[in-house]
């Protein structure tokens, strides 16, 4: 005859003895949260300074579009009295190439922007993101305003008035689709997002096994 078997104890029951897990160190998920506070005072704050940066490049951005740019040809006729101002190649392309060049340039500049900030920071977030869009807006619209200002006078009537009949003169500086402010962020944006993927830190596995994910049931130490 043999003895009954007894049944082991469930699996909720716990010597008294048996230490519990030692709570996460500084380091791990809840140590974390006290650090949100500070750590996103200190990415705004640089978000700021990254975007008025950003933006000042802008300057340098109008300059380029400004010397690199084809200039449209006008010439100035007298008739009845009065001035007619008109271009001297109709079916020229000079207009379509103002619009290309500042949005190639802003292209470049989105993409160089992108890769400086994430060399510096070498991470991701989104004040980092907002700070390039809202940078390379502002930058944009800059290099624009610059340009305009900068290059021909805006009167063409006065123009082709002070050089004379017939003779041709270079068009103001203008955009002929808005659209073109958009490339620098979008440029922007898009690399540093890529970058970030690429290269940027991995977030920490929460299935790996630490001083956190150890419970009452993991398996003692050998």
């Amino acid at each position: 005859m043999t003895a009954p078997l007894t049944p082991p104890p469930p699996p909720h029951d716990q010597s008294p003895h048996q230490a519990w897990p030692a709570p996460p160190p500084a380091g791990t998920v809840e140590g974390a949260y006290e650090q949100d506070g500070p750590g996103m005072k200190t990415e705004v704050r640089e978000a700021a300074v990254i975007t008025v940066a950003v933006a000042l490049g802008g300057a340098l951005l109008g300059l380029l579009w400004l010397w690199l740019a084809p200039h449209v040809p006008l010439v100035g006729e007298h008739v009845d009295g009065a001035w007619a101002v008109y271009r001297k190649d109709p079916e020229g392309e000079q207009a379509a190439g103002v619009d290309g060049t500042f949005t190639l340039l802003a292209l470049a500049f989105g993409a160089v922007s992108a890769v400086v900030v994430f060399l510096l920071r070498r991470r991701g977030g989104v004040p980092l993101v907002v700070a390039l869009t809202v940078g390379g807006l502002l930058g944009s619209w800059l290099a624009w305003r610059i340009g305009v200002w900068l290059g021909p006078a805006q009167d063409v009537v006065a123009h082709a008035k002070a050089v004379g009949k017939g003779v041709a003169f270079s068009a103001p500086l203008k955009l002929g689709t808005h659209g073109a402010l958009l490339a620098w962020p979008v440029a922007a944006l898009v690399v540093h997002l890529g970058l970030t993927a690429l290269f940027g830190p991995r977030d920490p596995d929460p299935y790996e096994q630490g001083p956190y994910q150890q419970g009452p049931y993991a398996a003692p130490p050998a």
